[in-house]
């Protein structure tokens, strides 16, 4: 690893921690109170130590290497998600005295204008930690046609995730066992597992083209 990689590991988990908060804020609990800055702390350690992981395994698959951070890059990208999506509902909730709930236009609730936010600065987050990181690439011509197609396959991963999460759900029975929650959760995992492939494949051969060399 150089030391561009320790340094945004490290930087990339202490935002994974701090962002981490928010989330875990809303569900009340006195394990929050108690360990939030245990848990900022660990990300700030297991990051960088799990690339290391990966920076090793990587001697034997070399693309192991963009997967670890990939893998980092996707944890931050969701939290940052999830934490302005929460950030902006307590704000709005506190200093304007607007539910999530409450209709905003077109019968789209706030809670839509809310999403719609964070999704799109979870996804310029990643489009610039992919592409300055995970597939190093500094070149900055056709940025915006490059950043087209990263949203294209953003949004296709999304879609692929919620499909799939939803198809397995709704039209497979559950299996081992398992009640309903339990396999809502199996779906969950399926679909996330397939539009994390989906958007790694499509970031590093349509978007990012130059890091096939990696393989």
């Amino acid at each position: 690893m150089t030391k561009k990689d320790y340094i945004l590991g490290t930087i990339a988990g202490l935002l994974i921690g701090l962002l981490f908060l928010p989330v875990f804020k809303t569900t009340k609990s006195d394990f929050f109170d108690t360990y939030a800055l245990v848990a900022v702390f660990f990300f700030l350690i297991a990051t960088p130590v799990g690339l290391v992981i990966f920076k090793k395994l990587s001697e034997k698959i070399s693309v192991l290497w963009q997967v670890g951070k990939f893998g980092v890059i996707g944890v931050l990208n969701t939290l940052v998600d999830w934490g302005v999506l929460v950030i902006l509902i307590l704000a709005f909730r506190k200093y304007f005295i607007i539910e999530s709930s409450n209709s905003f236009i077109f019968g789209l609730t706030f809670y839509s204008l809310y999403k719609a936010i964070s999704f799109i600065i979870a996804n310029i987050n990643s489009y610039y930690w992919n592409k300055y990181w995970t597939f190093s690439s500094g070149i900055l011509q056709k940025t915006k046609v490059e950043y087209l197609q990263f949203l294209a396959v953003s949004v296709v991963g999304f879609l692929l995730n919620v499909g799939i999460a939803t198809y397995v759900f709704s039209f497979i029975n559950p299996i081992g066992g398992l009640n309903t929650d339990q396999w809502g959760i199996i779906g969950a995992v399926v679909g996330s597992v397939a539009g994390l492939i989906w958007n790694f494949l499509g970031y590093k051969f349509v978007v990012f083209k130059q890091a096939r060399l990696d393989f």
